[in-house]
């Protein structure tokens, strides 16, 4: 008797987990589903126009000799007397950086010897420099161009915003409200009401322009453009749908 009793409870248990996991299965798709697929999907949008107060210059030397030991020394020399002039223009030591330095062998092809053969080598040192004041940024580059000579090389100039975070602000608020009214419009032309933001998020596009140097020839000073920085701001929003 105790066993057949031990038996039906036994089929009962298993009974009970059939059950509870048809349960399971049946319900969480739905769960999954109504949550990716409810509410107002908006994307918002803000930009902001900002005078850059950074210059970015990339600058340096390249010497060439028959020796190594000439060029290095040629190099060295030179490019102490292009960080002198950088320093003199009120550059600290913390803002010049030091992107690229090489030695590389300098070939030519021999006709008669029907091979390369060694004509050289060219010792390159390139630096990144930060110039904090803008207004310097045409005389430091004159500057540097007298102390390096011909030996002057300047890869490109761009320019940035030193704290850019007050300006991402004021995009992100045109960036809500951007959203929203999207939100609202949408929500009107379907006949619904817009409930609070269930998710939100964010994402910056902060481009950095190059605008030409305009160099003349007669000019005291190299005029230099800083131009326009457009700092633009993204936001995603989700609204829930109120019935």
């Amino acid at each position: 008797m105790q066993k057949n009793w031990l038996l039906v409870v036994a089929v009962l248990l298993v009974l009970a987990v059939f059950v509870l996991a048809g349960c399971t299965s049946s319900t969480s798709p739905d769960v999954y589903n109504s949550n990716q697929q409810e509410g107002i999907w908006v994307t918002g949008n803000g930009k902001v126009a900002a005078v850059p107060d950074i210059a970015n210059l990339s600058l340096g030397i390249e010497a060439q000799e028959t020796s190594v030991t000439e060029a290095q020394n040629e190099a060295a020399i030179t490019m102490d007397r292009v960080m002198t002039a950088l320093k003199s223009g009120g550059i600290a030591d913390k803002d010049i950086q030091t992107q690229y330095f090489s030695i590389q062998q300098v070939t030519r092809w021999d006709r008669d010897k029907e091979k390369e053969i060694t004509i050289g080598y060219r010792v390159t040192n390139m630096v990144t420099a930060k110039i904090r004041d803008i207004t310097k940024t045409g005389s430091i580059i004159d500057a540097v161009a007298e102390a390096g000579g011909d030996l002057t090389r300047i890869d490109n100039i761009s320019f940035s915003i030193d704290d850019p975070s007050q300006y991402r602000n004021e995009a992100r608020d045109k960036a809500v409200v951007d959203a929203k009214t999207k939100a609202e419009h949408l929500a009107t032309l379907n006949g619904v009401k817009l409930g609070k933001p269930i998710y939100i998020s964010e994402s910056v596009y902060y481009p950095v322009y190059r605008p030409p140097t305009k160099v003349e020839e007669a000019a005291p000073v190299t005029p230099i453009s800083p131009g326009e920085l457009e700092i633009s701001l993204d936001v995603q929003i989700v609204y829930a749908i109120l019935e």
